[in-house]
């Protein structure tokens, strides 16, 4: 017999433009939960609408010789729901392009900036000048980047000379009364965590850490976010197992435990961050935000580069916005996305490096996708695509339903289920006492999981792939559910009929 919540989730199957739900939102990864009521006209129930994404970003790299014009650029972003946009230097041109967009704008100071910015204010008070105050606030500049990966290069000049220069910067800003508006920091690789593994472990070089210490201690006094450049692509590489693949991309997989918090971590991303974030909490500084300044998969390179491929640049990133989406955030920072930009917007083909290096884009000089994943404001449901490197045959799309295959063990599922439940939808029903508890096995919880955030997550073929153990069907999943109960009812009855056979006999 259908239950009530089973009532509201079919109404809303017939009734897409009608949205009414009440409940916990679960997250299996941290056990948190949260109480969401929703009720939303012709758009997806989510936290927050693909119109207001202000954690979404995107690098906007030029070292290429076929971009389109800023103009074209600036329509572009408009069209999607990016918020804020990240250069690597102040190019005039996109700066004006950008103007009256309301789109975030992050500029940066080049490393070879940093000598002049360091040792002559008069200088850093012409670059604010020239690049800041001849544009803003037209044009919405909300942080300046002070060199990139500067404390992992090996010119130890140039490391001392960087907290002068954003000193520098900052004091330029301040006398144009912009120091609470624009922000000052800079960007670091993962190179500069010496231990990453456990997140908990996370740790700074201690060869720099005097400077890491003087660099924080000025994001700490002008609330100024810590930037970050992780990359799950380059730790799939150098450990290139499925398990880790899969650990990578955001798909099942059987999680990885923090041997020191006892925490287990779903993707590495979350990982990688909260690494990040233990290694600021170790020396001090809980109170510094961060900020993921750059993040990416290449769809494509060399025949001798192991990861990048279409499917999975659009399983990385795709999985990543949706988790950003999701507002789970991380176990050590949850029910918050940190601000991300994506690498990258375009490809730049005048790159050097492996071919992964020029094949980073999602959308191409012609403006159309590299591949989807839905960032268009015009589309209504975003996808999280879960696609394989070797995916099976893909079922037609817009088919009703995503069922588990038939074969499937108890173990796999019991991975489908917790990777569903930790994307950020609500698993309470199947929770002790929830509507739809019963019937209390595996294969029940998982059906309902996985169906909820095929059909949360924007139904689309890859929604319902789950490492191949999955596919889509015409049949309504009540059917199922009522099928799985009567198992479930006769598998009770043989245990009470032999219970007491026995105790006949």
């Amino acid at each position: 017999m259908p239950t009530l919540f089973h009532s509201f989730f079919f109404f809303s199957l017939l009734f897409p433009s009608l949205h009414l739900a009440i409940g916990f939102q679960w997250s299996g990864r941290t056990g948190v939960h949260d109480w969401v009521f929703g009720y939303v006209m012709g758009e997806k129930l989510e936290r927050r609408s693909l119109d207001s994404e202000s954690f979404l970003g995107i690098n906007y790299g030029e070292v290429a010789n076929n971009l389109p014009p800023p103009e074209s650029t600036a329509k572009l972003l408009k069209s999607t729901s990016i918020e804020k946009v990240r250069l690597y230097g102040a190019d005039p041109g996109i700066i004006q392009a950008l103007a009256n967009t309301g789109i975030g704008i992050v500029i940066g100071a080049t490393n070879g900036d940093i000598p002049a910015l360091a040792a002559d204010p008069n200088f850093a008070t012409q670059w604010v000048n020239s690049n800041v105050i001849a544009f803003y606030p037209a044009s919405k500049i909300i942080l300046i980047t002070v060199g990139n990966e500067v404390m992992t290069s090996t010119d130890q000049n140039l490391m001392s000379q960087l907290l002068p220069a954003m000193q520098n910067v900052q004091n330029a800003l301040n006398a144009a009364s912009l120091g609470g508006k624009i922000k000052v920091s800079t960007v670091h690789s993962m190179a500069v965590l010496t231990q990453s593994d456990p997140p908990s472990s996370g740790a700074f070089n201690p060869a720099t850490s005097d400077v890491m210490k003087g660099l924080l201690e000025f994001q700490r006094g002008t609330g100024s976010p810590f930037a970050i450049n992780p990359y799950p692509f380059f730790a799939y590489q150098s450990d290139p197992r499925p398990e880790t693949l899969a650990f990578c991309l955001f798909q099942p997989n059987s999680g990885r435990v923090d041997s020191g918090t006892n925490i287990k971590y779903m993707n590495m991303f979350d990982a990688q961050v909260d690494a990040v974030r233990s290694a600021l909490n170790a020396m001090g500084f809980k109170e510094v935000e961060i900020v993921v300044a750059e993040t990416g998969w290449p769809y494509g390179g060399d025949a001798n580069e192991v990861g990048p491929s279409i499917e999975n640049a659009k399983a990385y990133n795709g999985n990543l916005i949706a988790h950003l989406r999701s507002m789970v955030g991380t176990p050590l920072m949850p029910g918050k996305s940190v601000d991300t930009y994506i690498f990258a917007l375009y490809d730049e083909n005048l790159k050097p490096g492996p071919g992964s290096e020029r094949a980073f884009g999602l959308f191409k000089p012609d403006l159309s996708m590299a591949y989807d994943v839905s960032l268009s404001k015009s589309s209504q449901t975003p996808s999280t695509p879960t696609t394989p490197v070797n995916p099976s045959p893909s079922p037609k799309a817009g088919a009703g339903w995503c069922v588990p295959k038939a074969g499937v063990s108890d173990a796999q599922l019991q991975t489908n289920l917790d990777y569903a439940c930790g994307q950020g939808i609500d698993c309470s029903p199947i929770q002790p006492g929830g509507a739809c508890f019963e019937p209390n096995t595996v294969a029940s919880h998982a059906a309902y999981a996985m169906n909820l955030l095929y059909q949360s997550a924007g139904k689309n073929p890859w929604n319902c792939d789950f490492t191949q153990t999955a596919m889509l069907t015409s049949s309504n999943p009540n059917a199922l559910m009522v099928a799985l109960s009567l198992v479930a009812e006769k598998r009770k009855r043989k245990v009470i009929l032999w219970s007491n056979n026995d105790q006949e006999e």
